[in-house]
C-alpha cells in the first residue's frame, strides 16, 4: 500500500520561509515523479511544482517560480518543497502526490496517490 506522510506546515509571516517534506512508502520511490499541489479555501486544487523520478527535471507554476524549490532525496524516499518569500496568497493546504510514471505533469490526473495535506498560513 502506497502511503505519503507530509510534515507539519505552519504559520509564518509574509516574507518568511518554510520547508515541507513528504515521505513515501510502498513504492520504488526513484521510479516515480513527485508533485506538490495546494488548495486555498473556496478554490480548486492547483499545481505548484513537480520533479522527475531521478530529480533532474523540475518545473513550477508561474505563481511560485523563483520563490519555491522542489527537491528529492531518493535514499530517504522523501520529496521536499522549500517555500521562500512567502506571501499571504500562498496560504493553503499543501499536498504531495506521486506521479504515475517517472515524469510528472501539472494536472491532477497525472498523479495517483496523495498525502493528507498540511496547512500553511502566511500572515501579512
Amino acid at each position: 500500500q502506497v502511503q505519503l506522510v507530509e510534515s507539519r506546515g505552519g504559520l509564518v509571516q509574509a516574507g518568511g520561509s518554510l520547508r515541507l517534506s513528504c515521505v513515501v512508502s510502498g513504492r520504488t520511490f526513484s521510479l516515480y515523479g513527485m508533485g506538490w499541489f495546494r488548495q486555498a479555501p473556496g478554490k480548486e486544487r492547483e499545481f505548484v511544482a513537480a520533479i522527475s523520478g531521478g530529480g533532474g527535471r523540475t518545473f513550477y507554476s508561474d505563481s511560485v517560480k523563483g520563490r519555491f524549490t522542489i527537491s528529492r532525496d531518493n535514499a530517504k524516499n522523501t520529496v521536499y518543497l522549500q517555500l521562500d518569500s512567502l506571501k499571504p496568497e500562498d496560504t493553503a493546504v499543501y499536498y504531495c502526490a506521486t506521479a504515475q510514471n517517472a515524469y510528472s505533469g501539472s494536472t491532477r490526473g497525472s498523479y495517483d496517490y496523495w498525502g493528507q495535506g498540511t496547512q500553511v498560513t502566511v500572515s501579512s
